[in-house]
Order: C-alpha cells, then structure tokens, then sequence
C-alpha cells in the first residue's frame, strides 16, 4: 500500500468514526438499544473510536516501516481533528432542527 493511500485510508475512516456515534442509536453501530444514548455515551464511543483508529494508524505506519515517536503534541492535534471530523454529526444529532 502507498503512503499516499494508507494517509487517505486513516482520514477517510477517521471522519466515519467520528461521525459514528451520532448517526445512530447503537452501540459502536452494532450492538442494539432499548433506550436512546445520551451524550456522555456518545462522548464514551467517540473516544473509543478515536483509539481505534488510532491502532488503524500505528498499524500502517508500522507497516510503512519505523514508527515516529509521539509526543503529548500528537495526540492533541489528532484529538482535536477528530472532534472537529465529528463536527457534522453533532451538529445533525443536536442542533438540527427537525420539522414535524
């Protein structure tokens, strides 16, 4: 796999996951409830989610060859992209206003 690729594979399913946890009232897409999920679950799932991808990202460039050392800076800057990647999900679960 390109380098090229694996970068788009990482951010492609970054905004999916991300996104994720709004669209639906299951959990992690899968397991299903009786009752809605509230935020902080949602909150809970995002950031699953977020280590998830996470491991996707360390996996290819594992497979890219040597892993860079990360800092406390990496994972601020990719938390804060991954907030951001959920910004539409959000915006449809809570501030979309629903006619009818």
């Amino acid at each position: 796999m390109t380098h090229t690729l694996s970068v788009w594979l990482v951010l492609i399913t970054a905004f999916v996951a991300a996104n994720l946890p709004f669209l639906n009232n299951r959990w992690l897409a899968v397991l299903p409830r009786r009752a809605p999920k509230t935020l902080w679950m949602r909150v809970g799932e995002l950031v699953l989610l977020y280590f998830l991808v996470g491991a996707l990202g360390l996996a290819l460039e594992r497979d890219a060859g040597q892993i860079a050392p990360q800092g406390w800076e990496f994972y601020a800057t990719t938390g804060s992209m991954f907030l951001t990647l959920a910004f539409p999900g959000f915006v449809y679960r809570y501030l979309f206003r629903r006619r009818g």
